[in-house]
């Protein structure tokens, strides 16, 4: 008996165990923790790349570090896996159609796309978006069937036009901000103990 069970109340496990084998199952089960949606770019040469992540995260502050992962079958990974640099463009409400664009293996994507120029670095931008990172490539890492691409942060620009709600993801499809839940705001001082 572990000593949880030794001191605390009786608990039933309850819930429906996730085959980890299955990944459609785990895909599912992944895709019940809601997600903002960015669109990570970079250049080779003259061709634009350009993928849709839900994986974009910030990781430290100092220095100012972002990441995000790429699948290993990705038609462009040899492009991730060569640059020195990428950009990040946080998709706003209203740009789904730019990620659904964007997810896809098409040769096309770029038609028609408004492109914002970077402030610091070579690389494109998502006009529209509400926030835009430029990064240099800090680490790579082996993910399993990703790498993971690991950024410090060169310039960060918020979009004044573009209002503040952001495109979601969750349970494999887009979602929007609800209304605030209770009116109690977290402190800009607050210190988190494992995390923001």
């Amino acid at each position: 008996m572990s000593s949880l069970q030794a001191s605390g109340p009786s608990h039933k496990r309850s819930g429906q165990p996730v085959t980890l084998e299955d990944g459609r199952e785990l895909r599912n089960a992944f895709a019940t923790f809601a997600t903002g949606v960015a669109i990570v770019t970079t250049c080779v040469g003259d061709e634009m790349i350009g993928a849709t992540v839900s994986s974009f995260n910030s990781v430290s502050l100092v220095p100012p570090l972002v990441s995000f992962s790429i699948a290993r079958t990705a038609r462009a990974l040899e492009a991730w896996n060569a640059t020195d640099r990428f950009g990040v463009s946080i998709l706003a409400r209203a740009q789904s159609e730019l990620s659904s664009r964007f997810a896809r293996s098409m040769a096309d994507k770029w038609s028609g796309v408004e492109i914002r120029e970077a402030n610091v670095i070579n690389v494109p931008l998502i006009g529209g978006a509400l926030m835009w990172f430029e990064c240099e490539v800090y680490a790579r890492y082996d993910g399993g069937d990703h790498i993971i691409l690991l950024g410090r942060v060169l310039a960060a620009t918020r979009n004044s036009e573009a209002g503040t709600d952001p495109l979601l993801f969750h349970g494999g499809t887009y979602r929007h901000l609800a209304p605030p839940v209770g009116s109690e705001t977290i402190p800009d001082n607050a210190m988190w103990p494992h995390g923001w």
